[in-house]
């Protein structure tokens, strides 16, 4: 069970990382982070980093398709928390 929550919260503070080095990116025109790469963190468990990320960063704030993906990875989790540890 705890090596489940460390992996969480580990892919969560990288993928909130991800977010930030894609808009500091954006800004400057530089290389971005594929679009991909940032809903696959989610599916990896970054869901948590991803949340944080948007606001704090001001990132993806206005994709539809980062909402949906962030709320189905958040479900799923959410769902493989309870079916496997808290049943």
């Amino acid at each position: 069970m705890v090596p489940y929550f460390i992996w969480l919260v580990l892919i969560s503070v990288i993928t909130f990382f991800v977010y930030g080095y894609d808009k500091f990116q954006a800004k400057r025109g530089g290389w971005r982070v594929p679009e991909r790469v940032l809903h696959g963190l989610a599916f990896a468990g970054g869901f948590m980093g991803g949340w944080i990320g948007r606001p704090v960063f001001h990132h993806k704030t206005r994709k539809p398709v980062f909402t949906v993906v962030l709320v189905m990875t958040t479900v799923m989790y959410v769902g493989i928390t309870y079916f496997f540890f808290l049943k």
